[in-house]
């Protein structure tokens, strides 16, 4: 019997969990699989094993993991994958596939223009200021500057840069430090939930002198992401909403 386990990061921020159980929950009503468990990465509970196990109690002898990660870095790469290795070694009568991260694509770069709108009117000259969270892994940056460049020559914006909260550069602290010319800047963090990273980037603004610099809603879970998401679903289990392809 085929499972689906989503795998969310997890927060400490009450708010943020309950954002991404919600959203998860809506996902799983348009997926025609009898099994789909919800767990997380780490600071929530399930756990990844726990989640697993779920599925295996009621009967899963197939288990389609589902990274709910905006973008392929450590733990994309090495830490879920960590998880399955020894998920097979304790269950090997189950087969696991794993599914890729949301990724670059084109519905996310509408979402993005939609949190601009939202923010406010951009004028002609206005830049977009792009926060991800940050990694060592050089791929991360590379999506996230494909996105940027997408989305400036979608919508016609001067220019649309990117930084990181953590990890490689440029940071969030050194574009606050270079000199701005006082034009119109929106900023849009590249986050998926309310959490503490938000809650910093905020924070940090509350002291910054230029006030043409708005802060927009985080790109979020909206129905882009969803439909993003059920894609990438559908891309690993194989299935369309017509049946087995």
């Amino acid at each position: 019997m085929q499972a689906i386990l989503y795998i969310a990061h997890g927060s400490r921020v009450k708010a943020g969990v309950e954002q991404a159980v919600n959203f998860l929950k809506s996902v799983q009503q348009e997926i025609e699989i009898p099994i789909q468990e919800i767990s997380f990465l780490e600071l929530a509970t399930p756990t990844i094993a726990e989640g697993i196990a779920s599925c295996i109690n009621q009967g899963a002898t197939a288990i389609a993991i589902v990274p709910i990660l905006l973008l392929a870095a450590q733990h994309a790469k090495h830490d879920i994958p960590s998880e399955i290795d020894k998920a097979k070694k304790q269950y090997p009568q189950v087969r696991f596939t794993y599914g890729e991260p949301l990724g670059v694509h084109e519905l996310l770069i509408d979402t993005l223009q939609t949190r601009i709108l939202e923010a406010g009117c951009p004028t002609k000259d206005a830049s977009v200021l792009v926060i991800g969270r940050g990694s060592s892994d050089p791929a991360v940056k590379r999506d996230l500057d494909k996105i940027a460049t997408r989305l400036r020559d979608k919508y016609a914006y001067e220019a649309v840069n990117t930084c990181f909260l953590y990890g490689m550069g440029p940071t969030f602290e050194e574009w606050l430090q270079q000199e701005n010319k006082g034009n119109q800047v929106f900023i849009v963090p590249y986050l998926l939930f309310t959490g503490v990273l938000r809650q910093n980037i905020t924070k940090r603004l509350q002291d910054y002198e230029n006030k043409n610099v708005i802060l927009c809603e985080s790109l979020g879970y909206d129905d882009n992401v969803r439909k993003v998401l059920v894609e990438r679903i559908y891309q690993l289990i194989k299935f369309t909403k017509k049946g087995v392809l």
